[in-house]
């Protein structure tokens, strides 16, 4: 089997079907590998930074991505979309067709290089967005494609792979090498037995739930666990709806003192904490005031966990669960019943806000639905919603790169063609990658797309000096207008009161085709939730601020009393010369001191 070949072979094998990226001159190899397999797809998208995204999308919702590009340019443009795959932890393979072995060998300088030559330059720079790299040749093609995928069947972060275009046509051994692992029984005993003990004798143990248990397919024992238990359960952002909101046990979200003192109060008083997946980053767990440290909690990760300070490597997130599962004893814990959603609206023929948008969209959303939400403002209106069962919500809150959700739609939607899609995106991210509107039509994708439009980047104004700052414009575009660009079956309309918008709700439930909704706000319109947020950012900067000039005054006065003191040395040593190198000491130390 050609080495092309085998790698798709080996991707079909993950449940990959449809790979993302776009032709080029030294990829072409890959490409009609992927074309020949029956039980695989080629997707093109518009550029290679959405063929990213769209790869990074399908991942999370089938397990894992690809995207192929082609060497130098290509690669180039989709390195943002992979740094942002690893730091969220999405196994998307980034593949690579590069010049043949003669030109890299003889440094032969062809087009997409630098005058000086540097063939392996750009495979050095994915060495720091993913997991691991691999450049073929004739010597290691088979043992590094089998070596890759155990990385990234057990890392389940990006990897690269860079294929020259001869290397591609190379006939290798089919023989498939398994890339699966195991955990090592002695140390998945020992750290379960740990655990258990612990929350056995906790009075007040607490589970919070994040998104890793999605990323290393641990949802069932991450239920089963926490149902079995009894304990309380809470969710960082990024690990919203992982339990069903009705759960008599569950304590709504964690905001830390921005809302929900339920969760909080549990989150502070816990003599145990269970955290299943955390990734503590400023807007998921809502800044860094968590009231426990790393050696006094449990922290279960997809192929490691601590306990008690201790790092016990190699045991899978969702072994170590099953097991403490069973080790478990079942509690009875009364817990404070927080409110969970939003409280029902009705439409009249007021401005569209937040205060009507979010309410109206938890009646509108149904049980598995898929919810893709840009990052900025959107999450924190998005993430408060009491969802139904099985809604699956997918952001970007640690990367945070504008415009990663409207390719990453074209994504999800390959990965689960049977459920309703919902895109929420504001307009200044949707402009970046809209084109691949066009590609959704184009291979028949059918979600519901809303374009909030408050004219220009809403959450840079808040956060800078000047709302008015002339950096957070944007060209305005009639976005109802161009999704009719492309050919192709899609509705679409432009809202501007609270009762356009439940109409136009109410009409997409009608519709077999495209929904493009362009909702308009004012450009100051937000969640309470993030105005709180940004308002304490900016009052900590602002405390910070007056530390430093602080520190700079009393530091000013030091030295103005070491220069008074200088020049009283300096009125002694006319006098006296003899006391010169005294003062050389005196002077030296104080300013080291200082």
């Amino acid at each position: 089997m050609k080495v092309a070949e085998y790698l798709v072979k080996r991707l079909e094998e993950l449940g990959i079907n449809h790979i993302f990226g776009l032709p080029g001159d030294f990829n072409f190899n890959i490409l009609y590998a992927i074309e020949n397999n029956p039980n695989t797809r080629w997707v093109g998208c518009i550029n290679e930074l959405n063929a990213g995204y769209a790869a990074d999308g399908y991942a999370r919702i089938k397990g894992y991505g690809a995207v192929v590009t082609t060497y130098g340019v290509g690669e180039l443009s989709v390195i943002n979309a992979v740094a942002g795959s690893m730091a969220e932890n999405i196994p998307v393979m980034s593949i690579v067709g590069v010049p043949s072995t003669k030109l890299i060998e003889t440094k032969t300088r062809v087009h997409h290089n630098f005058q000086d030559v540097n063939y392996f330059a750009f495979a050095e720079a994915f060495k720091n967005v993913t997991a691991t790299t691999a450049f073929l040749n004739k010597a290691n093609a088979k043992i590094e494609i089998d070596r890759i995928m155990k990385v990234f069947v057990k890392e389940r972060k990006p990897v690269y792979i860079a294929i020259p275009v001869d290397i591609a046509e190379m006939e290798i051994q089919e023989r498939d090498v398994s890339c699966e692992w195991f955990s090592d029984e002695k140390i998945l005993k020992t750290v379960s037995e740990k655990i258990a003990k612990k929350i056995n004798e906790a009075k007040n143990p607490v589970i919070l739930g994040d998104s890793l248990i999605k990323r290393f397919d641990a949802k069932i024992e991450y239920r089963e666990f926490v149902e079995k238990s009894g304990i309380p359960v809470t969710n960082f952002l990024m690990g919203t709806n992982l339990i069903d909101m009705d759960y008599d046990k569950y304590l709504g979200s964690y905001y830390s003192k921005f809302k929900n003192p339920v969760a909080e109060k549990a989150v502070n008083e816990t003599d145990c904490l269970i955290a299943v997946g955390p990734v503590y980053t400023d807007l998921n767990s809502y800044g860094f005031n968590l009231p426990y440290k790393l050696d006094n909690h449990v922290a279960i990760y997809g192929t490691y966990t601590y306990v008690d300070g201790i790092r016990y490597d190699n045991v899978k997130m969702s072994d170590v669960l099953d097991s403490v599962t069973k080790l478990v004893k079942t509690r009875e814990i009364e817990i404070e019943k927080p409110i969970i959603g939003y409280n029902k609206v009705e439409a009249s023929n007021k401005e569209l806000t937040s205060e009507y948008i979010y309410p109206r969209l938890q009646e509108f959303i149904k049980e598995n639905d898929i919810v893709v939400a840009e990052t900025g403002i959107i999450p924190q209106g998005v993430v408060q919603i009491k969802f139904p069962q099985n809604v699956d919500i997918q952001t970007q809150t640690l990367w945070g790169s504008i415009g990663w959700a409207t390719p990453a739609t074209l994504g999800v939607a390959l990965a689960k063609p049977n459920s309703r899609v919902i895109l929420i995106t504001g307009e200044g991210s949707h402009q970046l990658t809209a084109m691949e509107i066009g590609n959704m039509l184009r291979f028949g994708i059918k979600p519901i797309v809303i374009v909030l439009n408050n004219k220009g980047y809403t959450i840079e104004r808040v956060l800078s000096n000047d709302v008015d700052d002339e950096f957070n414009n944007i060209v305005q575009m009639n976005y109802s207008k161009f999704a009719r660009v492309f050919e192709g079956e899609v509705w679409s309309t432009k809202v501007t009161t609270e009762e356009d918008f439940d109409k136009a709700l109410k009409v997409t439930q009608i519709m077999n085709k495209m929904c493009y909704l362009e909702i308009c706000t004012s450009k100051l319109d937000m969640p309470v939730l993030i105005k709180d947020l940004i308002a304490n950012f900016k009052n900590k900067n602002s405390e910070k601020k007056l530390l430093e000039e602080d520190s700079l005054i009393k530091k000013e006065e030091k030295v103005q009393v070491i220069e008074e003191k200088t020049d009283e040395k300096i009125e002694k040593i006319t006098e006296n010369p003899s006391e010169n190198v005294v003062f050389e000491t005196v002077v030296h130390k104080s300013l080291m001191e200082d």
